[in-house]
């Protein structure tokens, strides 16, 4: 098991530095300057900010000294906004981000799974229906169609909820609602079907044999199995959770790191767009690595042997 965690982790570094290197030259190569001025602003601006921010440099000397940062843990300063770091940025708006992703999985994650249990359980009946219109819905529907149909209607029709913003508990409750749509719908969906598959296996019927009531039977043996596939779709589940709500984060104008990543889009920051891509790829190295080392908690035949 160490050995197999030291060549995860070796893994995990060079997707790290192959990330890093793609998004520095790939943004080096699209069209446009980070530094647009107006005609009336002198060259010599320009040229003053170039300089400052090593741009005049040739493209290799960049890739050193942007690597070389990354090592000492210096994602960079925006080059939009003076003083605002990359760091900074992350460590004001990750808190929100995650409040609104994590939110997001868990209520997905909860309602799914009870939905997709009973619907299992009552297979073919008017639940199992209901279930499986919700999980195409929930596919055909994107979240922050959703989130829009829901603001109008609790925010601006009924005055239930705060419009857009971030004040208090309750400007989570519609972002939190609109990011647990699809998981609502994928958790059902993906339990409903790993629930009717393990309920055709052979240990269920020698469970029935021995006299094991529904309950136990559920309790014991179905809902553990069936729980193995969730466990994989959490590893990219919960790396959305901090990189997947953009336009949610948009929508409702919260001050998240998805907004942050879209400014820094809209204005052609490099270092911005380069920190935060790098720190967001960091985030779901970390998150399928926890899911390799879930898969042996959850299911015991699933060994990393020698």
């Amino acid at each position: 098991m160490l050995r197999y965690t030291v060549k995860r982790f070796l893994s995990m570094l060079l997707t790290l530095f192959l990330v890093a290197t793609a998004t520095f030259f790939l943004m080096h190569a699209i069209p446009g300057q980070p530094f647009e001025i107006s005609r009336e602003t002198p060259e010599s601006v320009r040229e003053a900010l170039e300089k400052e921010y090593g741009l005049d440099q040739p493209v290799w000397k960049q890739y050193l000294t942007y690597m070389n940062n990354l090592l000492h843990g210096e994602f960079g300063t925006s080059m939009k906004y003076k003083g605002q770091t990359v760091a900074g940025e992350v460590t004001g708006g990750m808190p929100v981000s995650a409040i609104i992703g994590f939110g997001g999985v868990l209520v997905g994650c909860i309602i799914g799974s009870v939905l997709g249990s009973i619907a299992a359980l009552k297979n073919k009946g008017v639940v199992d229906y209901v279930v499986i219109i919700l999980a195409i819905l929930g596919v055909s529907v994107p979240n922050f169609v959703f989130g829009s149909l829901i603001q109008r209607y609790f925010a601006v029709e009924w005055s239930l909820f705060p419009i857009q913003g971030w004040r208090g508990w309750t400007y989570a409750i519609l972002p939190i609602a609109a990011a647990a749509f699809t998981n609502i719908a994928y958790y059902a969906r993906m339990l409903r079907t790993s629930m009717l598959d393990t309920m055709g296996q052979d240990y269920i019927y020698t469970a029935k044999s021995k006299g094991l009531t529904q309950g136990e039977i559920v309790r014991r043996h179905m809902l553990r199995n069936s729980f193995l596939p969730l466990v994989t779709s959490l590893g990219p589940m919960c790396a959305g959770v901090l990189t997947g709500n953009f336009v949610i984060e948009k929508i409702f104008n919260i001050p998240g790191i998805g907004q942050s990543m879209i400014l820094a889009i809209q204005n052609s920051d490099y270092t911005m767009i380069m920190g935060l891509t790098i720190i967001f790829s960091f985030i779901s190295i970390i998150c399928y690595f926890i899911v390799d080392i879930v898969y042996g908690l959850v299911d015991p035949r699933i060994r990393v042997a020698k």
